[in-house]
């Protein structure tokens, strides 16, 4: 089978000029409700586009509400995970979408998210084998969302589990892989050094400063990442599309954090 389906999807999700990628996942609606910034998605897609994101990650019913007819094009990723934090069990992901479904839609890519842990961590990765499967068969990338979140997992953050994380994603055929980041350059590297596909870092819970997110960004980027997959801390900032040109310049341009501070200035 030709692989060039694959690898036109992949430039519009990676740019393809530097191979890195700044993803904004806006798939927060079904877990926890339209929090600040997500309230209207178009607007919030208006935003990311025009700050020069590579792409978005929404569920299926955004699709038509986030859709603009004009302006900068942005790759669209579609999540096919759910669970809310009113479930028992909120870290288990269900499937509600499929492969075909999302390629009607217009999908560039499709995401998965797994909570390795879980008391449901086997039907997870059932349902990650599954999707993998489907998406190599349609010629489709697959974005891994992996986290370590359970009973055993005493810190989320640890190099060990990030890196198990990230070489799970590896391991079960996904194209890129999220994970959180481990907090410096060094133990970033360990978790890029274990896993032979792109590695892009979460954002995490909306950070304090400016300053926190872009040596955040920095960091996995010198470590060896492929870029970030970052919500709440663009989506949620006072300007998102300058906290994007800042994040794209790191990613793309390898611009340091002071560089990315003034693009910030006076917002």
């Amino acid at each position: 089978m030709s692989m060039i389906g694959k690898q036109i999807r992949m430039e519009r999700i990676i740019n393809r000029n530097t191979g890195k990628t700044v993803i904004v996942p806006m798939d927060h609606g079904i877990s926890v409700g339209p929090i600040e910034g997500l309230e209207s998605v178009r607007d919030a897609v208006e935003k990311v586009a025009e700050g020069g994101a590579s792409a978005i990650v929404e569920h299926k019913g955004l699709i038509q509400a986030g859709h603009r007819r004009k302006g900068r094009d942005i790759g669209l990723i579609i999540h096919l995970s759910a669970s809310t934090n009113l479930s028992p069990l909120p870290h288990t992901k269900t499937l509600v979408c499929t492969i075909e479904e999302a390629i009607k839609l217009g999908a560039d890519a499709v995401s998965i998210h797994v909570n390795l842990g879980d008391t449901y961590e086997r039907e997870m990765l059932k349902d990650f084998g599954k999707i993998s499967y489907e998406a190599r068969t349609w010629g489709i990338p697959l974005l891994a969302m992996i986290y370590p979140r359970g009973e055993k997992i005493k810190n989320e953050y640890d190099v060990k589990v990030i890196k198990h994380a990230a070489r799970v994603g590896n391991e079960m055929g996904a194209d890129i892989v999220k994970v959180s980041y481990t907090g410096s350059v060094e133990t970033f590297y360990e978790v890029v050094r274990g896993c032979s596909i792109p590695v892009v870092i979460a954002g995490g819970p909306k950070m304090a400063s400016d300053r926190d997110i872009l040596e955040m960004v920095k960091g996995a980027m010198i470590a060896g990442g492929a870029g970030v997959s970052i919500g709440r801390n663009i989506f949620q900032h006072q300007n998102p599309t300058k906290m994007v040109q800042a994040i794209c310049s790191i990613v793309h341009d390898n611009a340091n954090i002071d560089d990315g501070l003034k693009m910030l200035e006076n917002c």
